[in-house]
């Protein structure tokens, strides 16, 4: 058949490509589920243990308070988000097939994820409907941002910014383009079409895949990232922690260099943790 093996080799490099970027989807996807769960469980119980040992602490240098108090702040506002995206994952019922980008079906959408998966990619990732990055907002405008793409608002009303390219297409809306064999193959579209156009075409959306792939793989750098960096503090918090209240007097005015160089070292951990637990990747 005319064209026939420039057809086969063209889809068949599609298939790699689509398998690649869902495997890629899921690996980023992971990862931000591992993110929410350690900022949320190792908030809790880092909270708790400071709480703990500022109320044994005699004449505790305000940095020390100030510092847990901001921390306290920042996972008020964390879990105020969550519970925002929560119900609003639960009201939105998005539809797994209204969402198109880049010419690729999104037979897959947000509502694809299980809610805690849907909540833990929109709370790390997530881009306006503008096309700027929810992490380059701030406070509400960010907030609302997140909760308009967890929605499908942005793609409502045209997802220009997301479809485009920008960061994360792979996320923003279309999650795991269903453009399977059997949808390329079997479709009455590419039937209809000869074999010149399906390579032709199948070329151009192994592209617009090949792009998300190197987009996923950025996603997956900043993941890792943060959460190398949230563990490596929830671990200097909990071994300081654990240090001054084995070894230091109760009385701050008692202490001498080294307990306060560990206090101070704590201090550092607790402030580094309210930078980082709101952080959006990418």
């Amino acid at each position: 058949m005319l064209n026939g093996d420039l057809k086969d080799e063209a889809l068949k490099k599609l298939k790699a490509a689509e398998k690649h970027y869902n495997q890629m989807v899921d690996k980023v996807k992971s990862g931000a589920m591992e993110l929410l769960q350690l900022r949320h469980s190792s908030s809790h119980i880092i909270i708790a243990q400071v709480e703990e040992y500022i109320n044994t602490l005699s004449n505790s240098p305000k940095e020390f308070d100030r510092s847990y108090v901001a921390y306290k702040n920042e996972f008020h506002t964390f879990n105020q988000v969550l519970h925002k995206l929560e119900l609003e994952n639960k009201k939105s019922n998005i539809s797994t097939t209204a969402a198109t980008a880049g010419g690729v079906a999104a037979g897959v959408g947000v509502a694809a994820f299980a809610p805690t998966a849907a909540m833990a990619v929109a709370s790390t990732f997530g881009v306006a409907s503008t096309g700027t990055a929810i992490s380059a907002l701030g406070g509400a405008a960010a907030t609302n941002a997140a909760l308009a793409w967890l929605g499908g608002g942005a793609l409502a009303a045209g997802g220009g910014g997301m479809a485009a390219g920008n960061a994360l297409l792979a996320l923003a809306g279309p999650v795991g383009w269903a453009i399977g064999g059997a949808a390329i193959v079997g479709g009455s579209l590419w039937k209809r079409k000869k074999n010149a156009e399906i390579a032709e075409q199948a070329t151009k959306e192994t592209k617009v895949l090949n792009r998300g792939i190197a987009e996923l793989r950025t996603a997956e750098h900043e993941v890792s990232r943060l959460l190398d960096l949230t563990q490596t503090h929830v671990g200097g918090v909990k071994e300081l922690l654990d240090l001054l209240k084995s070894s230091a007097p109760e009385d701050y005015q008692h202490f001498d260099q080294t307990q306060k160089a560990h206090l101070g070292s704590l201090i550092n951990h607790i402030q580094s943790l309210s930078a980082l637990l709101n952080k959006k990747a990418i």
